[in-house]
């Protein structure tokens, strides 16, 4: 049963059928079109524009359809058009003439409009849900990793040191602003767009403000035409999945290499690796890789919706149909990996010895003899260059800085006492750290006073 066709004296073009069909991939959200419905006909009754007997019949109806769909007695058939004119050809096979009244003062337009919120509302909860179980991940590392020294990087090179707990810290920011961008994206979102009908609304009495509260939207839409046709909230939606998959692909290259032979930081577990087939050897980060590879396609999302609507004027076109299969795969998508990317987290084992050994080569505790010089009434920018000149000598040398003696110290600066050498051991370089946000344990511990207290809440 097609929803149209009275005004038309053939039949539909079998290619035509198929290239314009969208029930392969919006059966995806029944769920979704059987509650709108049913709130739809809840308030119809309300606006005695259907008797309470024809309401109840029809819910009945629909939550049959429902029950029959999800224990596979009932199959979504691929010959009908979409999910709406499915549910409602069978509804009305079942019911009979009081089916014909579930479409009383509603277009598909808005129907449509409706589903794909409902159904991006509930995925975005979901990932909300893989996020907050991330951050909860992230956050036992780092309690368990205050100590654990590390090299911190800037252009792949070492730079400071630093501890593990404030490295991983740095992603618990992130998915933490993740999981804000998508409550920013819900308050705007939800808003009803059901009773704007196809672009006018309708001569029909509804209480569209009834209808929000039913589906549990803060209210309903002001703009009919605005409300059929909008799809900001998917574009919103999927940049914040490009966001995600940004930062996981961030994490994911930095697990690759840290699992490689050149950095030895950890091991991945064999059930989140893989072998060749050739050579015997390797033990590959494959779920990082794959993680990193399919932000690509997470990206193509965002910009083909962005170039779908780019060029519509208002209200609904046909092209919007296609807001749907890319947005589908970039939800599973993403879930996907955050579900991986977690589980494969938990069972990472770190090398906390290579860690510490890398941290204390490659000179990243030469900006705290510079700082050292300055407390001794140096400027810091003759503090720099004298510093520079050590590094020279450690390089000809092949020795860190450390490991001068102090004769060799004071050939360069007499300003140099036995305390260099304190000022300049790893602990110092890292624990003397303490303003807010820097890796120092006190700074530290501040920071996850405050993680624990935004997870709990």
């Amino acid at each position: 049963m097609k929803l149209w066709g009275g005004r038309f004296t053939k039949e539909t073009d079998k290619l035509v059928h198929n290239f314009n069909s969208s029930i392969s991939f919006d059966q995806k959200f029944y769920l979704q079109d059987i509650r709108g419905s049913i709130a739809h006909v809840t308030m119809l009754a309300k606006q005695n524009i259907l008797t309470q007997e024809e309401k109840e019949t029809i819910i009945n109806g629909l939550n049959d359809i429902r029950s029959d769909i999800e224990n596979g007695t009932l199959t979504i058939d691929s010959s009908y058009e979409d999910i709406h004119s499915f549910i409602e050809s069978k509804l009305i096979e079942r019911i009979g003439e009081s089916g014909k009244k579930l479409h009383t003062g509603r277009s598909r337009n808005d129907q449509v409009a409706l589903d794909m919120k409902l159904y991006t509302r509930d995925e975005l909860f979901e990932i909300d849900v893989l996020l907050n179980d991330l951050l909860n991940t992230l956050y036992q590392m780092m309690e368990k990793n205050l100590d654990t020294y590390m090299p911190g990087f800037t252009h792949l090179q070492k730079a400071q040191p630093i501890t593990l707990a404030h490295h991983i810290g740095a992603y618990f920011e992130m998915f933490q602003r993740d999981r804000s961008r998508l409550k920013d994206i819900y308050q705007r979102m939800n808003y009803c767009p059901l009773g704007s009908g196809a672009l006018a609304g309708t001569t029909y009495p509804l209480d569209r403000a009834y209808t929000a509260r039913l589906l549990d939207f803060t209210d309903a839409t002001q703009n009919s035409m605005d409300s059929v046709s909008d799809r900001d909230y998917l574009i919103e939606f999927l940049n914040s999945l490009s966001i995600i998959m940004m930062h996981l692909s961030r994490f994911s290259e930095e697990i690759i290499l840290w699992n490689s032979n050149e950095y030895q930081f950890i091991e991945i577990d064999d059930g989140y690796s893989t072998g060749s087939s050739i050579m015997p050897q390797k033990k590959n980060p494959d779920i990082a890789e794959l993680v990193r590879g399919k932000t690509g396609r997470v990206y193509g999302a965002l910009l083909s919706l962005l170039t779908t609507m780019k060029g519509l004027p208002l209200a609904y076109n046909k092209d919007m149909q296609e807001d749907k299969e890319l947005t589908f795969d970039a939800i599973d998508t993403v879930k996907g990996c955050l579900s991986l990317f977690n589980d494969m987290l938990k069972t990472i084992r770190f090398q906390k010895c290579n860690m510490e050994k890398s941290a204390r080569c490659g000179f990243t505790n030469a900006t705290d003899a510079a700082d050292y010089l300055v407390k001794k009434g140096l400027p810091f920018r003759d503090a720099h260059g004298i510093i520079g000149q050590l590094v020279l000598l450690c390089i000809e040398k092949n020795c860190s800085l450390d490991e001068l003696s102090l004769e060799e110290y004071r050939k360069i600066s007499d300003v140099f006492e036995h305390d260099i050498y304190e000022a300049i051991s790893l602990r110092t370089c890292v624990e003397k750290r303490n303003t807010m946000g820097a890796p120092g344990k006190e700074a530290m511990l501040k920071t996850l006073e405050i993680y624990k207290d935004y997870l709990s809440n």
